[in-house]
């Protein structure tokens, strides 16, 4: 199977191919914001190191968030387009899932539990076992309410492992990721399984933005 790896989801932008053969091409940069500008290039950039089409493909597989509003629209976007002109299985992985695959190995087969920020004072939170498999569904909660409930022996992952270690100082930091590492993304996207829909954004909580109210004509 080769696939394309696509996130936006945070502040890092990047794209990868993953060929039959194993071999990893990808390009990636820190950008916090502006995803939209440069992905396309990213994604052409991946594709010409892989010596690959669009024709070639079989699976694009996509983050879908938590993360930024916005930003994880954009690989959605892009992905869903290339789908289009490229008949392809299309799958979304999570930010949580992909930061708990790059921390597999350092958690030496404890359970991990994957942190990253929010707004309000409270964290994007999902607990793994040691295998990857979720322990539970991702979630918007209060810091020290998520870091009472994890066992004595579960190690921290994420950017806001920091946060939650602030709660439970017994537990062990083994990650402190802002963002997933599109190998990862690439890797649990050779088996997740394909959607009956398109992959959508999971929001865990509703945008900063709201619609102004204020001078809203009353309708007759």
């Amino acid at each position: 199977m080769t696939l394309l790896a696509l996130d936006t989801a945070l502040a890092r932008c990047s794209a990868a191919v993953l060929k039959d053969d194993g071999a990893l091409r990808a390009v990636s940069a820190e950008l916090g914001r502006g995803h939209a500008e440069h992905l396309a290039g990213m994604v052409r950039e991946a594709m010409e190191q892989a010596e690959t089409d669009f024709s070639d493909l079989d699976r694009i597989v996509v983050t879908v968030g938590p993360g930024s509003f916005t930003g994880l629209r954009v690989a959605l976007s892009v992905a869903r387009g290339f789908a289009v002109v490229a008949p392809v299985d299309l799958v979304g992985v999570t930010t949580l899932a992909a930061i708990a695959e790059g921390a597999r190995e350092m958690a030496e087969g404890h359970p991990i539990a994957v942190a990253l920020p929010a707004r309000g004072g409270e964290v994007y939170a999902q607990v793994f076992d040691e295998d990857g498999a979720p322990l539970g569904e991702p979630a918007a909660l209060e810091a020290a309410d998520f870091a009472k409930e994890l066992a004595p022996d579960t190690r921290l992952a994420g950017a806001a492992a920091e946060t939650i270690v602030g709660f439970r100082p017994d537990l062990r930091i083994i990650d402190r990721s802002a963002a997933p590492d599109i190998a990862c993304v690439a890797r649990l996207g050779l088996s997740a399984p394909v959607p009956d829909a398109p992959p959508a954004p999971l929001y865990l909580k509703p945008p900063d933005a709201k619609p102004q109210t204020r001078f809203r004509i009353a309708r007759a």
